[in-house]
């Protein structure tokens, strides 16, 4: 399969975002996460197509406060129980927050709650699929892929701009 990469800046630091002609597939943080993520090893071309160039303008409107929903086509590849965490994260709103046991409830498995934060841990598109959104049950910051620091500054962003 052949695809689309592009590094862009933002406030939290460079993201990677890579894409077919037709969806997103990742937004990783680091390269090294989206190398990993790869296992299709999709062959992708370093240029931006109208899927990325969608995918700057939602990001840059949501990190400016102006955008609080994505509307970016997205293909996902993981495990049923991945994509029904997935799915779970989803409907998280904007500017709030859930525990991974609250999530692992929303997506039809209330007990696997560690499966659940593997399965947040593999989530291929930050940000579009809000990970950040969910906390330890104490109401702590715990477990984000690209960091807790970028995760306290995403969830700060959103309440500033709820």
């Amino acid at each position: 399969m052949k695809g689309y990469y592009y590094q862009i800046d933002t406030p939290i630091g460079p993201l990677h975002l890579a894409s077919t002609k037709d969806a997103l597939l990742a937004i990783h943080h680091n390269f090294k996460r989206l190398k990993d993520w790869n296992k299709n090893k999709v062959v992708f071309k370093n240029e931006k197509n109208i899927i990325i160039e969608k995918t700057i303008t939602q990001l840059s409107e949501y990190f400016e406060g102006k955008r609080k929903k994505f509307n970016i086509p997205v293909e996902l590849s993981g495990t049923q129980f991945q994509l029904k965490a997935w799915d779970a994260l989803i409907k998280i709103p904007y500017a709030q927050t859930v525990s991974y046991s609250e999530q692992a409830k929303i997506s039809g498995n209330p007990k696997a709650i560690r499966a659940i934060g593997n399965a947040n841990n593999a989530n291929p598109i930050s940000i579009i699929i809000p990970c950040h959104r969910v906390i330890g049950k104490s109401g702590k910051l715990v477990g984000y892929g690209g960091g807790l620091d970028r995760k306290n500054y995403l969830l700060n962003l959103e309440l500033k701009n709820d």
